[in-house]
């Protein structure tokens, strides 16, 4: 990227509603490991759903938030490596997504489209990154 390099208008836009749908999952989950699923009006059969997820369960699903949080923080300070950690976000959100519909019995509470945003936000980002790194936006 050269001094040049200008980042168009809908990086920010792309990279600030990215932030904010991300810290949304990083809430869920920071209430979920707190403990403080009560505190969200989850019932007692859904708290004890989410308890019961193994740790590697657990860990794939931090990759998933995490890596996707960083990675539009990334996006926003135009870093090659918002790419990567997008990618661990794809990694992680694959792998829960094989728990939660091929090892477990989902309850009906967890939704459809919700799982559906998710990947397409994801996605979304993963592509949107490696464009912006492929017109030299990200350095």
């Amino acid at each position: 990227m050269s001094e040049a390099t200008k980042a168009p208008w809908h990086l920010w836009a792309v990279g600030i509603v990215a932030l904010l749908w991300n810290a949304v999952g990083i809430f869920s989950y920071m209430m979920t490991h707190l403990g403080k699923l009560e505190d969200l009006g989850m019932t007692p059969d859904q708290i004890a759903f989410f308890d019961s997820f193994p740790a590697w369960s657990n860990a794939l699903w931090a990759m998933g938030v995490w890596g996707a949080f960083f990675g539009s923080i990334l996006l926003l300070l135009r870093s090659r490596w918002a790419v990567t950690s997008i990618a661990i976000s794809v990694v992680g959100l694959v792998g829960t997504t094989i728990y939660q519909n091929f090892m477990i019995e989902v309850p009906a509470e967890v939704s459809l489209p919700l799982n559906l945003t998710i990947w397409a936000t994801t996605l979304f980002m993963l592509w949107y990154a490696r464009k912006m790194q492929s017109e030299g936006i990200l350095d």
